[in-house]
């Protein structure tokens, strides 16, 4: 049975996390299709346009009577075919906890479970409901790689161009049910960034060996630079992405040794300068951000 957090809680829990971030760029104006500019664009993959979600109704904390949001889910994800996506009916899994394979439980802390059974996106409402394109109700887990490298003097990641037309961004995906994040980690990068999906069975060892070496477990936590929720325009209000981004710094001769090349989700790749100018997809420039900060180099 779904837990449900006592509204309360759920209020204090918020409060604290809002009070923490009053410093920082407001987030979650991704996740309610609204660009730099103010406009609206359509969810994600052909999706609809949703009704805009003003600031001071973005929080599920404020009462809004009117507030009217579309129903939308693609049909790859409701029709059940895939093991990483969820049931329609998510009466029957137990949210805010590891359930079975999948961890369900939200780097923000406990969240709210409506009366309908469906989660509550912690950061407040996008002005779409069910799942859009993400398989899980609720968070949705995911590990993102910045691989990095000083060339000519300039600090530079390895960016791909996604094939969604998200444009370039950080390799990563989703935390298979069952997998660490450091085995993400190394399988993102291989699959999008060297494309190790089409290499013989005795290269792609080699790789992912060396790849398991560059992303162990042990170091995870000094190269995390970034952990919790994610503003990013696929996010409803009861389905939203959560990351770890971990950096992996790597010398002139391990990055020679890497021959990059597009696979899986990228069309592209390359090794891009890390510059206050590079536009990138969803919250991917905040986490660039941060990885500058940790080299020491300017981002202003």
């Amino acid at each position: 049975e779904a837990k449900i957090m006592d509204l309360e809680e759920f209020r204090k829990s918020y409060l604290a996390r809002q009070s923490q971030a009053a410093s920082e760029k407001p987030k979650h104006w991704k996740a309610r299709g609204i660009t730099e500019d103010g406009a609206l664009v359509p969810y994600p993959n052909g999706g609809p346009y949703r009704p805009r979600v003003p600031d001071e109704y973005a929080s599920f904390l404020v009462p809004w009577d009117a507030y009217a949001p579309i129903q939308h889910e693609a049909p790859y994800i409701s029709d059940g075919k895939f093991s990483w996506t969820d049931p329609v009916d998510p009466s029957g899994i137990r949210f805010n906890e590891l359930d079975g394979q999948v961890d369900r439980r939200s780097f923000t802390g406990k969240y709210v479970v409506g009366i309908d059974g469906r989660p509550k996106n912690p950061m407040g409402r996008t002005g779409i409901v069910g799942r859009g394109i993400l398989g899980r109700w609720g968070p949705n887990h995911a590990a993102d790689p910045v691989v990095t490298r000083f060339f000519n003097g300039k600090l530079q990641f390895v960016s791909i161009n996604r094939k969604d037309g998200g444009g370039w961004a950080i390799p990563g995906g989703m935390v298979e049910g069952g997998q660490s994040i450091p085995i993400t980690l190394a399988r993102e990068f291989g699959e999008e960034a060297l494309n190790s999906l089409m290499l013989s069975p005795a290269a792609r060892n080699a790789l992912e060996a060396d790849l398991n070496q560059i992303f162990a477990p042990a170091t995870l936590q000094q190269n995390t630079v970034f952990r919790g929720y994610v503003d990013d325009p696929r996010n409803t209000d009861n389905a939203w992405l959560e990351t770890t981004v971990a950096n992996a710094h790597l010398t002139d001769a391990a990055a020679a040794a890497f021959r990059l090349e597009a696979g899986s989700d990228a069309a592209n790749v390359r090794w891009m300068d890390i510059d206050p100018s590079i536009r990138l997809y969803a919250s991917h420039r905040e986490f660039i951000k941060l990885v500058a900060r940790r080299h020491g180099v300017s981002f202003d």
